[in-house]
Formats: C-alpha cells, structure tokens, sequence
C-alpha cells in the first residue's frame, strides 16, 4: 500500500485533526490522544481549519458540532464538496436529533454528547480513521485512472467506448471510418495506457470514471 499524501511505499502516519471553539476542550482532546500515539492538530474554529494548508492524506477530524460562526455541520459540508476524505467524529454539548440526523446521513462515523467516555472517543477514532484511510485509498486510485483516461487521445477514447460496447474490430473500423488496423493499433494502445487486462476490466474502469458503483 502507497501512501495518498506523498506516493511513498510505505503509508504516513494519519493525523488527528480537533476543532472546538472550547480552549480547554482543545488541550484536553490533544492530551488524550497524544497519549494514544495520535499526531494531533488543533483549530479554533471551522473557518481556521479551512485556511490551513490542504490534506490530502489519511487522517480524522473530532469536531464540535455547534461553534460561533461556521457550525461543525457546515464544516462537514464544506469538506464534502472539496472531496474530503477524512472520517469524522462529532462532539457537542447541545445535540439534537435533527443534527445528528443530518450529521450520519452525510458520512459522519458517530456523534459524542460531553462530557464522553475516553476510551469510547479513541474507538471511534480508531475507527475514523480506518474510514478515512479506505477512502484515500480509493481516491488515490480513483485520480490515477482519471490520469490515465486524460493520456488517451480523441480517437483512443471513441475506440474505447466502442470496445465497451462489444464491437467488433471490423464494426470498429466501418463506424469510425478507418481501416481494422488502425483500430488494432488504437485499441491495444488503449488498453497499454489505462492498464487493463481485458475488456471487462476496461467496463469496469469506465464505470469508475463515471463514478457508478
């Protein structure tokens, strides 16, 4: 397994992100988990951890539900849309059912009343971040057959959905108007530059790249 973060063969230790507009809160949670090993980085406010520099691998976030300014719910959000991939535990003081609703419907990994059990936030930590990590893996996996979708020039890309289709080399060549052995040599560069080992390999690649499951 590579790394998602630098492309190494061995995986970064995952980082525990904590945002809680609580200062002791902050310091407490840090503690805790430090105490686990956990590299931790702690942020004020959700509009503070949106600043700082992008993460791009594995890691979780223990985040507070309700702060001034930007909620723990739109940070969940906000971070959807960028493709996020860290796994993310709730906290808060005032939950309610609505927001914790709200807040699994969109991937969270559970949702903490304070004050909480420790050893019941590291599991879900643990468990945060085996998500997080599964999921930079797919993503990782995910860029690098957009990558090599983009390699391949127009005519490689029509060749290809006609392959996924199960046309023949000979229907291939009458379609496009070009000789078979063009398409030969179209196609066995298609399946050189995206990697695939057959045509239901190639299918399933292209149902990747149009995100279907």
């Amino acid at each position: 397994m590579t790394c998602g973060r630098c492309g190494s063969s061995d995986p970064c230790t995952p980082t525990v992100y904590v945002v809680d507009d609580d200062k002791a809160m902050r310091h407490s949670l840090a503690f805790l988990l430090k105490s686990m090993g956990h590299p931790v980085e702690c942020f004020p406010s959700a509009e503070a951890f949106l600043l700082a520099p992008v993460r791009e691998g594995p890691g979780c976030l223990v985040l507070d539900i309700r702060m001034p300014g930007m909620s723990g719910l739109d940070l969940q959000s906000a971070l959807d849309r960028l493709g996020s991939t860290l796994g993310i535990v709730f906290i808060s003081g005032h939950g309610d059912i609505p927001m914790v609703v709200r807040a699994m419907r969109q991937g969270a990994v559970d949702f903490l009343e304070k004050p909480f059990n420790d050893q019941r936030l590291l599991d879900l930590v643990t468990e945060a971040l085996r998500r997080g990590a599964a999921a930079c893996g797919t993503a990782r996996v995910n860029r690098r057959l957009a990558e090599r979708f983009d390699r391949l020039t127009l005519r490689e890309r029509e060749v290809m959905a006609l392959v996924i289709q199960g046309r023949a080399n000979k229907m291939i060549a009458h379609e496009l108007g070009i000789s078979m052995k063009t398409v030969e040599v179209h196609r066995a560069r298609v399946m050189e530059k995206m990697a695939a080992d057959s045509v239901a390999d190639l299918t399933r690649m292209q149902m990747t790249l149009q995100g279907k499951p």
